[in-house]
């Protein structure tokens, strides 16, 4: 019998298997898929890891030549079978190693030290034992003694000893030998989340929920594992809906996979699905540590949890009896990864959903273009929810023209209808969340003599000025204090200009005295639980205003607030992407949703330049039909997905005359084997030309057939690996482009 296996999860040069003969002494040959070895490797067989992905009883080579597998890896883990194939289609699909597919689906790729808790037990007789304590007394053996007399009073913490420095492992193990106690030891679980203590009853459906949870559960009962577009308003109780089918899903003895856009929303969504479903529920997300992901892969793996509840790589959770997948908020960007390979979690979900035989269900209140057509196409089945439960109302909507508050002399950043709405809900103890789509305290910093920008050195981007005197780069890090002269003239008129979240919260200080503020962005959210600690306090009342950048506006629900400032509506509006349209109406609804969610109604008001845009009116009026009618017969128009699709090859490099010639060499190979005739564009440079001093340059590629543009990868791919151009030139490939890569 002889094994591929894959070297390390960590050797991108080495995209290939190997072949091994498997040794007699590793039996049940069908188990070993997934199984980490140690195998001797190279020239010099150095003892290397590697993982099993295949079995067969042939090889196409002398098999003298085949080297044995030396032995399991003592410390490593398992990978299942089906994730190992999901990762294979990761590669083919989406381009990169295999390494680095197994990299995004394999969760933990290293052994964690497990914790232990240890208790100790007397395990003799209480009288022969207070014999014992006697003779240990009168030897002065105080150590043994002290443990003695503890375990004659009843069992207890092995650790609690240790730690206070009172005994010893020694004294311990003496007295285990002596075969007067017994140390017990119970491997324990991290736990990276509180789960709620509440006893919530379950909420009485509206007639709308209980016939989209009916459809799925009579599905799923029938055999029927549908595809579904659960297509609610902001505040329609969506996450009841899911929780009814859940509890059928985990009654049949499967397991749910919950996707969420942002780790932000994972607080609350755990406090709400453990007050309904208990302790069998865990997350997982890139903040945890790697102790805390190592036992929540185990703990998934070995049938301790029902749910998993998480951001995009939750979705390589290895449940073995998976029965659905809930993608919420659908639409949003950060399903798509942004390392190769970059897959998109949508789609990743309907392969895994399709292999194992599990129903999905893709939920948004502004569904993507693709979810929409793909229900044009009847690829999924839409349910509606068009109204708040328990009758809530929508909030009111007002858009404040900027021009005319500047021809009216307002030149601050609050607009004056905001600022009066801002007042009187501040008078009646009312809560408000101000949302811009931006952070740091200012867009850039520029010279008004010489008009220079201040740029970081390494990447084409402006940097960015954060208090007291930073300048920072976001793309990588770099940073500088803030001068007092332009660095090209001289001059001492340099300044900030632009928006972000700290001079928000400047201005609000400054106009609202009295009012308690807190600030949501991706700077006050870097240390760990950092999002739970400035949610919960604004839950418990603590703030008066919220102001944040887009995590603030996904999923969130705060029954106080009844006001929501949209403070640069149009911002993203105008970036360069062909989904910026798409992106700016999913975030001000996603706004818009936040205001008026309990029993008090809510406004909104959305401050723009562009009140005339359709996206602007279409989120005014809410009609969400006029909006996917325009923006779809734009894409059709321009050939823009979803009905075509998009390849972006991205090539890189450290030099940029080597980039510029590979670029050109891929773009003409690319022309001469255009069989499929797909659209190819010249290569352009990217939107930042240069990130972490790599130089960066894309080439386009077009077509109705997605297995073209993939056949188009994989000849690139070879084509790269077998020429000699390209040793200073890498390669990336982004299916679906999101944003501007």
């Amino acid at each position: 019998m002889f094994a591929d296996v894959i070297i390390g999860i960590s050797v991108d040069k080495l995209d290939r298997t190997f072949s091994y003969r498997v040794p007699e002494s590793l039996e049940e040959f069908e188990s070993l898929i997934g199984t980490e070895v140690i195998v001797p490797f190279g020239r010099g067989n150095r003892e290397t890891k590697a993982f099993i992905v295949d079995l067969k009883e042939e090889v196409g080579v002398d098999e003298s030549l085949i080297k044995d597998i030396l032995r399991k890896s003592e410390d490593g883990i398992k990978m299942e079978t089906g994730l190992i194939e999901l990762a294979y289609w990761l590669k083919s699909n989406y381009g990169g190693t295999v390494n680095e597919a197994l990299r995004s689906v394999l969760q933990v790729p290293k052994k964690i030290e497990r914790i232990k808790e240890r208790t100790v037990s007397l395990i003799i007789d209480r009288e022969l034992a207070s014999i014992k304590l006697e003779e240990f007394k009168r030897k002065k053996y105080v150590a043994k003694a002290r443990i003695l007399e503890k375990a004659i009073e009843g069992e207890f913490n092995y650790e609690a000893l240790i730690r206070d420095k009172t005994a010893s492992y020694v004294t311990f193990n003496s007295l285990v030998k002596d075969g007067i106690i017994t140390i017990k030891e119970e491997l324990l679980y991290r736990k990276p989340i509180k789960t709620s203590e509440k006893n919530i009853e379950k909420v009485e459906l509206n007639d709308e929920q209980k016939n989209a949870a009916s459809k799925i559960i009579n599905d799923y009962n029938s055999g029927i594992l549908g595809r579904y577009l659960l297509f609610g308003v902001t505040g329609s109780g969506k996450t009841e809906v899911y929780m009814e089918i859940m509890e059928e899903i985990i009654r049949s003895g499967r397991q749910v996979i919950f996707l969420i856009p942002e780790i932000a929303l994972s607080f609350q969504m755990v406090e709400r699905l453990s007050a309904r479903f208990g302790e069998r529920i865990s997350i997982m997300n890139s903040r945890m540590s790697q102790g805390e992901r190592y036992d929540q892969y185990l703990r998934a793996k070995n049938g301790d949890i029902d749910i998993i509840v998480g951001p995009r790589s939750a979705l390589f959770t290895p449940f073995s009896n998976l029965g659905l997948i809930i993608v919420d908020e659908e639409h949003e960007g950060s399903y798509k990864s942004s390392k190769t390979p970059r897959y998109h979690a949508r789609e990743v979900a309907m392969y895994r959903a399709e292999k194992e035989n599990a129903s999905l269900i893709l939920g948004s209140a502004t569904p993507s273009l693709e979810a929409v057509k793909m229900a044009a196409d009847k690829k999924l089945e839409v349910l509606m929810l068009t109204a708040r439960p328990a009758g809530a109302m929508p909030p009111n909507i007002e858009v404040v023209d900027l021009r005319k508050e500047l021809k009216n002399g307002n030149k601050s950043i609050i607009s004056i209808r905001l600022a009066e709405l801002i007042k009187d809900r501040l008078n009646k103890k009312e809560q408000i969340i101000l949302f811009i789509n931006r952070r740091g305290y200012a867009g850039f910093i520029s010279c008004r003599s010489c008009g220079e920008v201040v740029k970081c050195p390494h990447c084409d981007v402006t940097l960015t000025f954060h208090k007291p005197d930073r300048l920072i780069c976001h793309y990588c890090g770099y940073e500088k204090t803030m001068m007092e002269n332009c660095p090209k003239c001289s001059s001492p008129y340099i300044g900030k200009f632009g928006l972000g979240t700290e001079k928000v919260e400047e201005v609000v200080k400054t106009s609202f005295p009295t009012a308690r503020v807190l600030r949501m962005d991706g700077d006050t959210t870097a240390k760990k639980h950092s999002h739970e600690e400035i949610l919960e306090q604004f839950k418990r009342e603590e703030a008066d205003i919220l102001i944040g950048t887009q995590m603030i506006v996904k999923g969130h629900d705060f029954e106080k607030v009844t006001l929501v400032g949209i403070l640069a509506a149009d911002l993203s509006l105008f970036m360069g992407d062909f989904r910026a349209t798409e992106t700016t109406y999913e975030l001000l609804v996603q706004a818009a949703g936040r205001a008026g969610r309990g029993r008090y109604r809510g406004d909104v008001i959305i401050q723009t330049y562009k009140p005339e845009h359709y996206v602007i009116k279409a989120v005014e009026t809410g009609n969400y039909k006029d909006f996917y009618t325009k923006e779809i017969r734009y894409r059709k128009l321009a050939q823009y997905p979803p009905y075509k699709h998009l390849l972006g090859i991205i090539l890189l490099s450290l030099k940029e005359s080597e980039v510029n010639k590979g670029s050109e060499l891929v773009y003409n190979f690319l022309a001469e084997n255009n069989e499929n005739n797909f659209y190819l564009s010249r290569p352009i440079w990217a939107v930042i030309p240069k990130i972490k001093d790599t130089y960066r340059k894309i080439i386009y590629l077009k077509s109705e057939d997605r297995e073209a543009l993939v056949r188009a990868k994989d000849l690139v791919e070879k084509y790269i690996k077998e020429s000699t151009e390209f040793s200073k030139v890498g390669l990336q490939f982004d299916f679906e482009p999101h944003g501007n890569p």
